[in-house]
Order: C-alpha cells, then sequence, then structure tokens
C-alpha cells in the first residue's frame, strides 16, 4: 500500500506538472496573435511575419540541434514529419485558409484536432479513450464556436475550409508526433532534440513558401501600434520568437508527453480563449457575451477532459495507475 501510495502521489505531481505545460503553451501560442496584428498591420505580410517567428526560433534552437545531431539518422523520419505538420503544415495551412474564408471559422475547423485526435487514438492506434475526454472534446469544441462568433461571418469557400481542416491534421500530427516515446524510457527522443530539429526542416519549407527576400525589412527598424500605444517592431518580434514559438512548442511537447495527445489537445483549444482575452486587454477589441459564456465552457471542456485517465497500449495500467477493467466500469467509451 505505501509503494501504491508513492506511485500514485507521483503520478498526481506529474499529471499536475503536464496540466501546468498545458496551460503555459497554451498562454504561449495564445499571445502570438496580439504581437503578429500590429506588426501585419505595420505592412508585414502575415506569411513574412510567419517566417520571421519560425527561422527566428530555429536560430535560438540552433545550438541545442547541434547537441542533439545524432537524432537526426536515429529518427529522420519522426524529424522530417514534425517540421512538415507541427511547424510548417499548421502555419501554412492556417494562413492560406485565413486569405479565403473567416478567421472565426478557420480556427473553428482548425481546432477540430482534439476530436480528430480522439480518433485516431480509438481507431487507429485502437486504444480506448474515455467518455469523460469525448465529453470535454465536444464541449470545448461548442465554446469555441461561441468565442470566434462562427455565426458572424459564414461562408462556404470549399478551398478555403479544406486548408483549415488540413490545418486541423497538421495539428494532429503535432499532438501524435510529440507523444512519440513517451513509453521509450532512456531510449525516447529527446524533445528538445525534436522541437530543435522540426522548426529547421519548417524553416526550409516555409522559406520556399514566404519567399523572405521580397519582405519590407524597414518594418522590423520602425514601431508598430498597439492600442495607441507605440512598440518597437523588435520587441514584437522577440516575444513572437522567444515565447510565442520557442516556449510553446517546447512547454507543449512535454506537456503531450506527461498527460496524453488527446487531453493535451483539449487543453490546447484554451489558447484561442487566452488568444481573445489578450487581444481585448492589449489591443482594445472587447468581449461579447457569446464570447464569455463560450470561454466558460471551453474551461469546463478542458476540465472534464483533463480528469480523464488514457489506457496505455496492451490493455495494460492506465497512465493515472487504474487497472483497465475498472476503467471499463467507470468510464470508457471504447
Amino acid at each position: 500500500m505505501p509503494v501504491q501510495a508513492s506511485q500514485g502521489n507521483q503520478t498526481s505531481r506529474g499529471r499536475g506538472v503536464g496540466l501546468g505545460l498545458a496551460l503555459g503553451s497554451a498562454v504561449a501560442f495564445g499571445g502570438s496573435g496580439v504581437a503578429a496584428k500590429p506588426l501585419i498591420e505595420a505592412g508585414l505580410d502575415p506569411l513574412h511575419v510567419v517566417w520571421l517567428r519560425v527561422a527566428g526560433a530555429a536560430l535560438v534552437m540552433l545550438p541545442v540541434a547541434w547537441r542533439h545531431r545524432r537524432l537526426l539518422p536515429r529518427r529522420p523520419a519522426l524529424l522530417l514529419g514534425f517540421g512538415l505538420l507541427a511547424v510548417a503544415g499548421v502555419q501554412a495551412c492556417y494562413f492560406a485558409a485565413i486569405s479565403r474564408i473567416p478567421v472565426g471559422v478557420a480556427l473553428l475547423v482548425e481546432y477540430l484536432a482534439p476530436a480528430l485526435v480522439l480518433g485516431w487514438v480509438r481507431f487507429v492506434q485502437r486504444r480506448p479513450v474515455t467518455r469523460a475526454a469525448a465529453v470535454g472534446v465536444v464541449l470545448a469544441v461548442g465554446g469555441l464556436a461561441c468565442v470566434v462568433e462562427v455565426w458572424a461571418g459564414l461562408s462556404f469557400d470549399a478551398v478555403g475550409l479544406l486548408l483549415a481542416l488540413g490545418a486541423a491534421c497538421c495539428q494532429v500530427g503535432y499532438f501524435v508526433l510529440s507523444d512519440q516515446g513517451s513509453d521509450a524510457g532512456d531510449d525516447a527522443p529527446d524533445p528538445l532534440g525534436v522541437i530543435a530539429f522540426g522548426l529547421l526542416i519548417g524553416t526550409v519549407v516555409l522559406t520556399a513558401v514566404a519567399r523572405p527576400w521580397t519582405m519590407d525589412w524597414a518594418v522590423l527598424a520602425g514601431s508598430a501600434d498597439m492600442d495607441g500605444s507605440a512598440v518597437p517592431a523588435w520587441a514584437l518580434i522577440g516575444w513572437i520568437v522567444l515565447i510565442a514559438t520557442v516556449v510553446a512548442y517546447v512547454t507543449g511537447v512535454l506537456s503531450v508527453r506527461r498527460l496524453s495527445p488527446q487531453v493535451a489537445g483539449v487543453v490546447a483549444c484554451l489558447e484561442a480563449v487566452i488568444a481573445t482575452v489578450l487581444a481585448w486587454v492589449l489591443l482594445g477589441e472587447h468581449l461579447s457575451a457569446p464570447q464569455i459564456i463560450g470561454g466558460v465552457v471551453v474551461l469546463a471542456g478542458a476540465f472534464i477532459a483533463q480528469s480523464s485517465t488514457p489506457v496505455k497500449p496492451g490493455g495494460g495500467p492506465a497512465a493515472g495507475g487504474v487497472p483497465q477493467e475498472q476503467l471499463s466500469k467507470t468510464g470508457s467509451a471504447a
């Protein structure tokens, strides 16, 4: 009993740390928009902002990539997949989507990713998912529809919707690939190395798409307007690179490894809520009553989802130490 109690305490602490990391990642990712919007209004193309974000983060993480250079020949498929999907794919598909459909619609479709993650876990990996996780996803997506006020800009551009769905699928890749090796013990690929090489690969891909040599570099030497206040452009770029990319990816990947792709995916829905609140505080974009209600619903969905206990492959104990037989009686939706 003392041993079981100790293991339970360790599991509880690990889950708490994972949730803290997931929330930190949502805050960091959510803070990208409030810094990017003034830069775009100052004259930078959205794709150029994305390129600066990823290329700057890749430069910061370059020493980490060199330190973990042996990872390249060991796990080339993982690194290539992370760079193409989790870095370049999400960014390119999302920005291409919002050029054709309203931002709210694109966000809603992109954040169908947690539901797609559940489908991946259940039907591809053939692992049970709990009712709590499923209910959390439904609530989070419904609340997100209110946060982005999807009804305010409904339009049906088939290509735009497909691009947004592509962003959602790439985000699924982010959560699934972040979980790779979490059960491999000492042989697990170092998450920092995966992120560093992913950013480098993403930079190569986005360079071909964004064509940064056509950027108006003079904008970076000036300032941008943030709700009436002049902010140096370099400071906004620094925030996007260091916080909204490096910190966001590191905390996000670590949270997936401590939780599970499906739970971390639902908590990530808070990114849209946080982005909306930050835009309210820093950019003067006021929240409506439906947005506030939607934010509360997303929080409720994330809380319910994080209470679920993911089941590991092979029918063994779940991550929380609960036997699979007991799970089937108390909340498995398998």
